[in-house]
């Protein structure tokens, strides 16, 4: 009943990549045969879905090889190969949450505003409020007033709890009192908001790492996760996104936000590939309930169902 659940919304999720790109991928392969002409629409399909260039190219080169030296014919055997390798793509080490038991896990949430970021957080709240655990959620996006309300609306959906300073307060002040709170009070997890912008003379990435460095001295280590939220609808533009904030936070996962807003979701393909960054959820609506775990086989299995 679970699985079937996840595969609903998943589904739904990805109906407008499907319906645009996928669909036609599908009648591609089961109206063609292996001449030129197929593996160049295929190719401008996958592009079109925001695949990317470099990252199509290397899909096509690991199937044309299995095509050569399993001598692959029929148009199902060399559909099945294909959605072997896109599985293979997806397939990066790290899926899923890691979050110590003992003491509160820290999740560091980062992300450009408007990126989904404050509504994920509510949705990654919820999930953990469902697994048992009681959750504080640190306001360190300080430098715009919404986005402190914004949480606040968000956290109380899900039923956790807020730790907040005046707007214009220092982020790292806001993250060091959400941890000892949680400590206090036996939290079980502190999911913490940033800025997706300054509006100061300090730079973003700088700021970043202040409230690392908060984290790492008020707890005697790093965040058990550092997650980017990225735009889906955003396309490729995101992947320089996650270089930069990798490069200065260390992530260890990406939140794909607001898939169900695209009808180019192969960016999830182009994130796997060029970052390997594993991708640990992805967004599927706007409800409490609509954050989706990510795994490769079941993700390619809805993206490419009748």
């Amino acid at each position: 009943m679970v699985f079937e659940a996840f595969r609903n919304k998943l589904g739904a999720g990805l109906a407008r990549t499907r319906d645009a790109w996928f669909k036609p991928v599908r009648r591609l392969f089961a109206g063609r045969a292996l001449d030129e002409n197929f593996w160049v629409n295929l190719e401008e399909l996958l592009i079109g879905a925001d695949v990317g260039v470099e990252t199509t190219e290397k899909l096509l080169e690991r199937l044309r090889r299995r095509v050569r030296e399993d001598a692959l014919i029929g148009p199902d055997e060399v559909m099945r190969a294909f959605e072997d390798e896109l599985i293979r793509m997806l397939s990066v080490d790290g899926t899923g949450l890691n979050l110590r038991s003992d003491g509160p896990a820290v999740i560091l949430m980062v992300g450009v505003n408007g990126s989904g970021k404050t509504t994920t957080i509510g949705k990654l709240a919820h999930l953990l409020r469902n697994e048992g655990r009681r959750v504080i959620v640190a306001a360190a996006d300080t430098f715009r007033a919404a986005a402190i309300d914004q949480l606040r609306v968000w956290a109380e959906r899900a039923g956790a709890e807020l730790v907040a300073h005046q707007p214009g307060a220092d982020p790292a002040a806001v993250v060091y009192d959400a941890l000892q709170a949680a400590k206090a009070r036996g939290a079980g997890a502190v999911v913490i908001d940033t800025a997706g912008r300054l509006q100061t003379k300090v730079p973003l990435m700088e700021e970043l790492k202040k409230v690392r460095r908060v984290i790492e001295k008020a707890n005697g280590r790093g965040p058990d996760e550092t997650l980017l939220v990225l735009d889906a609808t955003t396309g490729q533009n995101g992947l320089s996104q996650a270089r930069h904030f990798a490069e200065a936070v260390g992530l260890t996962g990406i939140i794909l936000a607001k898939l169900d807003g695209t009808a180019k979701g192969g960016i999830v393909f182009a994130i796997a590939d060029r970052l390997k960054i594993p991708i640990k959820f992805v967004g599927t609506g706007e409800k409490l309930e609509d954050l989706a775990p990510f795994d490769p086989r079941q993700f390619v299995a809805a993206l490419l169902e009748d």
